[in-house]
């Protein structure tokens, strides 16, 4: 069928532009020793994979599950719970004891606190009957609103020292990725991600809405809720590995319908994580092999995703 034909050609070029990124990547401008280099290269591009494919899937899943293609987790004041978790545990036990913690005990930490509360959000706004696009995003935007107040409320009582300390663990940063996180991260990762191969096909139901999900036989309130569970851990293990980033998987998730030219989730969610992949790795070496540096992705990311969001929004009001 031609569909299927385009969305393989599809994930074909976007895996051979991914490869590209990536051999780009681990071998423009090495010098020296290269039993330094590729260790080196390698846990920086090892993060860069994960944050790519974390974001990118759990934006299409959030979508699948609130059926349209504006919202994400973001969006819906994820980050905002990220910057109001890493606030309060600095507020109650200093940046000293924060920095002297286990990482992975503070990332453990961190993952646990934003998965509870965005679960009991979730249940609050999916759990019963259904709601319009605009009342999902008016509630996304107060909520996040009120977290990122609650937390600059909480910030302004901290010591001047602290609060540097915590704007930079707040600010977004593909380079400078923590290595002693990376074990559990591609753990939880990879076990979300197999948990979720097998349920592709439930995915394109649930994508049908509701009331066609349920009458397939879809038992809607247990289904969304363990595919917001999954998605609470992905954008968890990516908040805790980089820092909030508000537009990254809105371009991904663009990107890939864009590409595979339909919505199962047997292309699309690969061809999510290829584009998440090429965005940071292509990006990260343009910026430090070009650009030596002279300004961060997440700034170029969140511009460009800005940009997409309103011609969203505009095209979405024009329909």
């Amino acid at each position: 069928m031609p569909h299927e034909r385009r969305a393989r050609l599809a994930l074909l070029v976007l895996g051979l532009l991914a490869l590209g990124a990536i051999l780009a990547f681990m071998t423009l401008g090495a010098r020296g020793n290269w039993g330094f280099v590729l260790p080196f290269r390698g846990r920086k591009l090892l993060g860069l994979l994960l944050v790519g494919h974390a974001v990118a899937c759990s934006t299409v899943l959030f979508q699948t599950v609130t059926a349209n293609r504006i919202l994400t987790p973001a969006i819906m004041g994820f980050d905002s719970l990220f910057v109001l978790c890493s606030t309060v545990l600095v507020a109650l036990f200093g940046s000293a004891a924060v920095a002297g913690l286990d990482p992975r005990l503070v990332f453990g930490l961190n993952v646990l606190l934003m998965v509870g509360a965005s679960m009991a959000l979730y249940l609050w706004l999916f759990g019963g009957e259904e709601r319009s696009l605009h009342r999902l995003l008016l509630i996304g935007v107060v909520f996040g609103i009120f977290l990122r107040m609650l937390a600059e409320f909480v910030q302004r009582l901290l010591d001047p020292n602290e609060f540097m300390v915590l704007s930079d663990m707040l600010f977004a940063s593909f380079g400078t990725i923590p290595p002693t996180l990376l074990g559990i991260a591609v753990a939880a990762v990879a076990g979300v991600t197999l948990w979720l191969v097998p349920r592709l096909s439930r995915l394109d139901v649930i994508a049908l809405g509701r009331p066609v999900a349920v009458n397939l036989g879809i038992r809607w309130r247990a289904e969304v809720l363990s595919v917001l569970a999954a998605v609470s851990v992905l954008v968890a293990v990516s908040a805790a590995l980089v820092g909030p980033v508000l537009f990254f998987g809105l371009i991904a998730a663009s990107l890939a319908h864009l590409a595979v030219g339909q919505s199962a989730h047997r292309y699309l969610l690969p061809a999510a994580s290829l584009v998440g992949i090429i965005m940071l790795v292509g990006g990260q070496t343009v910026l430090e092999r070009v650009f030596a540096f002279n300004t961060a992705l997440g700034i170029l990311v969140e511009f460009a995703g800005g940009i997409t969001f309103i011609a969203l929004l505009i095209g979405k009001g024009r329909r």
